[in-house]
């Protein structure tokens, strides 16, 4: 009882702060609180959903091991850098970038390089259809025996020369041999 008696002075101000802030509060002003609270609800109403639940755990995840690698920082980094070059970007550049790609797309759409794009893809399945295939080699006579045919001496002969030609253009100083 002793205690109560004692804290009454500061229950009573603390009333009085209360009363005082309710008087100062406008019709907006409640309104806007109201419409905050309310949020504020329906987002721990949406957090209670599992899936939303499990989203949010795999996002604070990630960022932890992006906080714990480094990468995080890296991350802010690269948002940084492209803000900074979109704000310095001019209309001329973009005008420039654009017609740069617009070229770049041209000269790449075209049915010759189509036509490759296709014909190595489908070399590339068909090759690994082979190799999965009963009648690949599956031993090292069955391999040799494959070598000593000449489309295969050809093949490789020509990959030989693609890489060697690709080497002596990466050793020259200036990329062209």
């Amino acid at each position: 009882m002793d205690t109560l008696a004692r804290d009454l002075p500061a229950y009573s101000a603390m009333e009085g702060m209360v009363d005082a802030a309710a008087a100062a509060l406008t019709d907006s002003m409640v309104e806007r609180l109201a419409t905050t609270v309310s949020t504020g609800l329906e987002i721990l109403d949406r957090l209670n959903n599992p899936d939303t639940r499990a989203a949010v755990h795999r996002v604070l995840d990630g960022l932890t091991i992006m906080h714990t690698t480094g990468s995080l920082g890296t991350v802010f980094e690269a948002a940084q850098i492209f803000e900074a070059a979109r704000a310095a970007m001019t209309d001329e550049m973009i005008e420039r970038l654009y017609h740069t790609i617009e070229v770049m797309a041209n000269n790449l759409a075209t049915p010759e390089i189509a036509e490759l794009a296709r014909n190595t893809e489908m070399s590339f399945y068909e090759a690994a259809r082979r190799c999965d295939s009963d009648k690949g080699p599956k031993s090292m006579i069955g391999l040799m025996r494959l070598l000593l045919k000449p489309e295969t001496m050809q093949t490789l002969n020509l990959l030989l020369a693609f890489g060697n030609e690709m080497r002596q253009r990466m050793e020259a100083p200036n990329g062209h041999a």
